[in-house]
Order: C-alpha cells, then sequence, then structure tokens
C-alpha cells in the first residue's frame, strides 16, 4: 500500500485527473460485473447442460452451438466460427488397473487410475510392477525395464509454494514417461497423478509418444493409491493388470467461437481476449476452462451493458482443442497472420475461477513497465503482481507468430491442481464470488490496454 501512495503522490496533476477518470471507469464496470454478472449462471449451462466436452466430441459440437448462441445474445457486434481440424481420440471404456499378485500370492486390489489423453490401449496388458522414482531411477533400472510396466512415482514438491511450479517439474512423466519406459522394453506405464489432493481422484491429461517406440499404454493413478503401490513396492514384489481402450478416430471438423466489439478509431487492430472451450471427458470442466469460457464472455457482456465503445475492436475467442492438440489456438494466430492483422494484446483465463492474484504476461521491458504503472487501479480489486511468466497456451502462437504480447490472469493456485484433470473438476467447486473477481481484473486491464495501448 505504501508503494500505491507513492505512485499517487509523484504524479503530476493531469495525470492525477486521467487516474481518477480510470479508476472511476473501472468502477463503472467492476458494479456492473459483481451486481448483474452472469458469469456463474452461463457456467452452470456449460457445465451441467453441456458436460464434459472433449475436442471431436458430439459434447463439443454441443459447446460450440451453445458459444455461439450465448454470444449473440451477450451483445456481440458480430459472432462466427473459425473451422480448425482437431484430433478425435476417445476413451473407448472403462480404465482398470488391479494388483493381481504379491509375492506370487494372488490377490484382487483395483487401483483407481485414468488412462492419459492421447494414449493408445487394445484390453488388457499384465506384468509385474517396476517402481522408479524419476527418469534418473529409470535410467540407473534399464536393464531391469524389459516386460514390466513401470510406476513412475514423482510427486508434486511441497516446498514449492507454487503449485505451477510442481505442475512444470513433473509434467514430464505424463508427457514422455511412456515412450521413455518402452525404449527399454515397458508393456505399460502408470504415473503419479499430477496433483497435490489429499483425494484419490485420479488426473488425466494430455501424453505423446515418440514414433521410434512401442506406444504402449499409460495411466495415472490416484493419489492415495500411489502412496500404497510405493510403499508395498518397498517390501515385496507384485504384479498388475491394466485395462484400456483409447484409441483415435480420424480427425475431425472443430471450431473456434469468436465474437467482436468493433473498435471505434482502430478498427483494423485487435485486443484479443479468451479461454478454451474443450475439456477432459471425465469432468465438467468446470475451473479447465469452463471458467475461462465465461469470464470471456462476461467482460464482452458488461462492456456492452455499460455502454463502453472501444478504441480497438475486441475479439472474444472460445478457443477449441487446448486439452491435447492447440488447434484452436494454432488456427486463431495462423488465419491472424495470413491476414496481416495488427494485435495488439491477448489475454486469456485458463488457470481457474479462483479469487485472483494478478496476471502472468509475455512481454517486453517497456510494456511491463506500463502495465505496472497500472497497479494502482487493479489492486482494489485483487490484483497484487505482475509476473513474466508468460500467456496462456491459446494465445501463445500469436505471440510466437506475430509477436504479439500476451497475458493471462492469474488466480489464487493453491487448490487448481486438486481439480485439474479430475473427475472432480465440477461446477460446483467453483466460487460465484471468486468467478465474477476475475472477470472484473481481466476487464480493467482490457480497459486500460485499449484506452492506452501498450
Amino acid at each position: 500500500m505504501k508503494l500505491i501512495a507513492a505512485l499517487f503522490l509523484s504524479m503530476p496533476l493531469l495525470a492525477m485527473a486521467q487516474r481518477a477518470d480510470d479508476s472511476a471507469n473501472i468502477k463503472k464496470i467492476a458494479d456492473e460485473i459483481l451486481r448483474n454478472g452472469r458469469a456463474y449462471e452461463l457456467l452452470y449451462q456449460l457445465t451441467k447442460q453441456v458436460g464434459g466436452r472433449l475436442a471431436g466430441s458430439p459434447q463439443f459440437a454441443k459447446a460450440v452451438s451453445w458459444g455461439q448462441a450465448t454470444m449473440e445474445k451477450n451483445g456481440a457486434d458480430r459472432v462466427w466460427l473459425q473451422q480448425c481440424m482437431v484430433p478425435h481420440w476417445v476413451r473407448g471404456g472403462e480404465d482398470k488397473a488391479v494388483i493381481t499378485t504379491v509375492n506370487g500370492q494372488k490377490t484382487s486390489r483395483a487401483l483407481d487410475v485414468l488412462a492419459l489423453g492421447n494414449s493408445l490401449g487394445n484390453g488388457t496388458v499384465s506384468g509385474e510392477v517396476l517402481p522408479v522414482a524419476d527418469f534418473s531411477d529409470l535410467e540407473k533400472r534399464k536393464d531391469e525395464v524389459k516386460g514390466k510396466i513401470v510406476f513412475y512415482n514423482a510427486g508434486f514438491d511441497p516446498a514449492n509454494v507454487s503449485p505451477f511450479v510442481s505442475y512444470g517439474q513433473t509434467g514430464a512423466y505424463r508427457g514422455s514417461g511412456p515412450s521413455r519406459a518402452a525404449k527399454y522394453g515397458a508393456v505399460g506405464v502408470m504415473i503419479r497423478s499430477l496433483t497435490e489432493s489429499a483425494a484419490n481422484d485420479p488426473h488425466t491429461g494430455s501424453m505423446r509418444y515418440n514414433d521410434s517406440f512401442p506406444k504402449i499404454p499409460a495411466v495415472a493413478m490416484g493419489p492415495r493409491d500411489a502412496d500404497e503401490v510405493w510403499e508395498l513396492s518397498k517390501k515385496a514384489k507384485f504384479s498388475v493388470e491394466m485395462t484400456t481402450n483409447g484409441h483415435f478416430l480420424p480427425d475431425t471438423i472443430g471450431h473456434n467461437v469468436i465474437a467482436e466489439l468493433k473498435g471505434t478509431e482502430f478498427p483494423d487492430q485487435y485486443i484479443t481476449v479468451g479461454g478454451h472451450l474443450d475439456s477432459w471427458d471425465v469432468n465438467e470442466g468446470a475451473h479447465d476452462d469452463g471458467a475461462g469460457v465465461v469470464h470471456t464472455i462476461e467482460i464482452m457482456r458488461a462492456l456492452k451493458a455499460i455502454g463502453y465503445q472501444p478504441k480497438h475492436t475486441i475479439r472474444f475467442v472460445l478457443f477449441a482443442n487446448e486439452e491435447n492438440g492447440l488447434r484452436g489456438g494454432t488456427k486463431y494466430a495462423e488465419e491472424a497472420k495470413a491476414k496481416g492483422e495488427k494485435h495488439i494484446f491477448a489475454l486469456e483465463s485458463d488457470a481457474g475461477g479462483f479469487t485472483p492474484r494478478g496476471f502472468s504476461l509475455g512481454v517486453n521491458k517497456q510494456q511491463l513497465a506500463k502495465l505496472e504503472s497500472w497497479l494502482p487501479l487493479l489492486a482494489p480489486y485483487g490484483t497484487e503482481k505482475l509476473t513474466e511468466d508468460g500467456g496462456g497456451a491459446d494465445v501463445g502462437p500469436l505471440q510466437r507468430q506475430l509477436g504479439t504480447p500476451v497475458g493471462e490472469l492469474g488466480p489464487d493456485q493453491q487448490r487448481y491442481f486438486d481439480y485439474h484433470h479430475a473427475r472432480s473438476d465440477v461446477f460446483e467447486k467453483v466460487n460465484k464470488r471468486e468467478l465474477l473477481l476475475g472477470a472484473v481484473n481481466m476487464a480493467a486491464l482490457i480497459y486500460l490496454v485499449d484506452k492506452y495501448g501498450l
């Protein structure tokens, strides 16, 4: 607070007057969202009436229709669908894993598992379990891998205050762990779910095969079961049967849903706000990324409701296929580049509907300084800090292909990975007040970028 007060005291009178005007306008936006916001109601529709919406599925097509109709009802000047081809992976049935023997004695202990997204399976594989702590451990024991089911017990480091740091550290076990084990002859892989949750829900998520090695089945295990299996491995040899049926159907047509509020001064310069419409098939995708979807729509609705006329054209994008391909974000950037469009900023919400704490940014030092000068205006609504951790996945292609400055809403992180990619990511886990405050902070930042540019 002392820093914010000092910033105000150092401003010339004209700047102080501008800040007072900006403060009043942001308050008007915030009041509209907090008093009349529809984000929570829209999230209920998306999660309970559409549900899980994996790219390529009939539910995703239903979500696209819902998104288009909802954008039209909530004040867009224009709405259209941008076609892109998306992968069509299907789970193919119930995923199972059972401990069948312990030290040669038959048993039947079911484990709570989910096949990893994009993994391939064709029924049941069985084998003795080879437990490893990490990739280094795998390399040390590579001569023992052939014919085994490798279990990676790499978990979140509890000393990391930021769970996103832990997620970055352990994500490789989901992404490339199966192929690294297949290289040495493994017949299957189990990983500890990427979470610190005390619940036993397994967390799915996307993996990718290295085409140089066999494409073996892979599952994520619930955290409590992972603890039990790790402890069992210290005192016994045991075998597991894994049953998965994941497979790909041919790529199919998907769509980004795009709405616009037309700019009055710079209609050919664009600010993008978005979230991804797809989710995994095992949940309602409430935090990931239903929250980002309804943040996007709510910002548009609120700006229209207060009669705001943007200088730049603001696009509101519900992206296709973030979870297992990034085809929607890639298509949006490719088309923007092909048309020679000028994109001055792109902001995404894809970190849940929790209490806003700030924004992560992919900008240069001059742009960061300008953004930091706005902190006194954002602070009353929850923005505490700006970090240089980059923007969200779907706006990343805009930065890579067009050099667009990007950002992502940074809500409180501590509970996000309790629900991320798990069956527990449902509407009931989202708090209405926190959800609306996320939209307030995003709308305030968009207002400032629209008024002053970067």
